[in-house]
């Protein structure tokens, strides 16, 4: 039985888990803490909100309640799947295409989610960047003039306060050749309270084009609460954006990832990225093959527009950056003849002669 007062409460624990009802079928504290002692937990009250409880494969429980597969790791997957570490010139900062840096503010987020890219580095305990270590990241963006865009990451630089976020924001709003201001964060999808009114006039008071990348996967994660909160977020005048991964069992058909991007599209949240699950340890059982989200990427193409569609992506493993994953649509049959094939997979013969005269 879920105990309806405990889920109320941030759970950071496994006895926290058990007491509100939420321990997977199976696992005992004991299994739980073996994962946890690893890999971070934590689930807001928002976030359990959004739970149906009564199912055993429920798609939001699915990606903040850890899973006894996390503790099974492939010899292809690593703690630094995508190569940060090798584009850090100094703490805090990744700087690995030409115009823009991450600068990762804290290590800490609201929600812990079990498929995390940067799972083996976040939820440690670590504190925020010192003065003395964002003043250096702040100057190694001032210095670098091809930087034109600074994406706020961590962790989940909105559970700062805004007392630490408005220095932040002042420094980047100073640099003159930055243009753009980008934020990525789950705050408003899990934890919506955060986002107050102090915070939404500090990203009303910025010259710079604010742009925040919204973090959800499944149209249950969006109830009342973060769509009121995602409302607020647009008359700040930021641009909303978002980006989703790819979860087998969470969010891996046409079907629903049409109705997430369609509720977001309505909420005047541009669908931006579809991510394929990066190779972190712990994660095998979330990963859908290259050709299945090929499918399902081009299953969507005659569902929605093109204001609803993501473009759907891989962070190739190392550190060599993102590509898009496209289905092959075209085919060169020579002599300016080329095969389409349109959403359906039916198949058309295109001519494209070249006038050379």
């Amino acid at each position: 039985m879920h105990n309806k007062t405990l889920l109320n409460k941030r759970i950071s624990s496994a006895e926290g888990l058990h007491d509100a009802g939420l321990l997977p079928a199976g696992m005992s504290v004991l299994d739980i803490k073996n994962i946890t002692d690893t890999y971070a937990l934590g689930i807001t009250p928002q976030v359990t909100s959004t739970i149906d409880t009564c199912r055993t494969d429920d798609p939001v429980a699915k990606q903040f309640v850890p899973s006894k597969y996390e503790m099974r790791t492939l010899p292809h997957e690593d703690f630094d799947p995508i190569g940060d570490n090798a584009y850090a010139p100094v703490k805090g900062i990744v700087h690995r295409y030409p115009d823009r840096v991450l600068l990762k503010s804290t290590s800490v987020c609201a929600v812990y989610c079990r498929y995390c890219f940067r799972r083996e580095m976040v939820g440690k305990g670590d504190k925020p960047l010192t003065p003395a270590e964002m003043d250096k990241a702040l100057s190694y963006i001032r210095s670098n003039r091809g930087i034109r865009e600074v994406i706020l990451t961590g962790g989940d630089p909105f559970v700062l306060s805004v007392r630490q976020l408005e220095p932040i924001f002042q420094n980047l709003q100073s640099i003159p050749h930055l243009d753009v201001i980008r934020v990525h964060t789950r705050v408003p999808v899990s934890d919506p309270k955060r986002i107050n009114d102090d915070l939404l006039n500090l990203i009303t008071n910025t010259d710079k084009a604010v742009y925040i990348a919204l973090h959800v996967n499944h149209a249950q994660e969006l109830n009342a609460a973060a769509l009121e909160c995602i409302k607020k977020l647009h008359a700040s005048g930021a641009n909303l954006i978002s980006q989703s991964v790819l979860l087998k069992g969470v969010n891996d058909s046409a079907e629903t990832l049409e109705e997430l991007l369609r509720l977001l599209l309505k909420n005047n949240v541009k669908p931006y990225y579809l991510h394929h699950p990066d190779l972190a340890r712990g994660t095998s059982h979330f990963r859908l093959s290259l050709s299945e989200g090929m499918a399902i990427h081009r299953a969507l193409l005659g569902r929605l527009s093109g204001l609803a569609q993501p473009h759907y992506m891989l962070d190739i493993p190392g550190g060599a950056g993102k590509i898009p994953i496209n289905a092959s649509y075209v085919e060169d049959c020579g002599n300016g003849r080329y095969s389409l094939t349109d959403y359906q997979g039916g198949k058309h013969i295109y001519e494209d002669p070249v006038d050379i005269g």
